[in-house]
């Protein structure tokens, strides 16, 4: 069994967390909420790709 990278689950999480933020946002009529947690999906998302990528480039994924 492999290692749990646990990086990547807290970016899971936080992607989830910010895409539920998004429901709550909208339940609340709150534009800003919306805009404000695409944008946090977006950085998470980013970053998460990102050091997979680089896990890859070094062989440990």
């Amino acid at each position: 069994m492999k290692q749990i990278k646990w990086v990547f689950i807290v970016f899971a999480v936080l992607a989830a967390a910010s895409i539920m933020g998004i429901g709550v946002a909208i339940g609340e009529k709150s534009i800003l909420g919306v805009i404000g947690s695409i944008l946090v999906l977006i950085v998470v998302m980013g970053f998460g790709f990102k050091t997979k990528a680089k896990y890859r480039a070094n062989g440990q994924l």
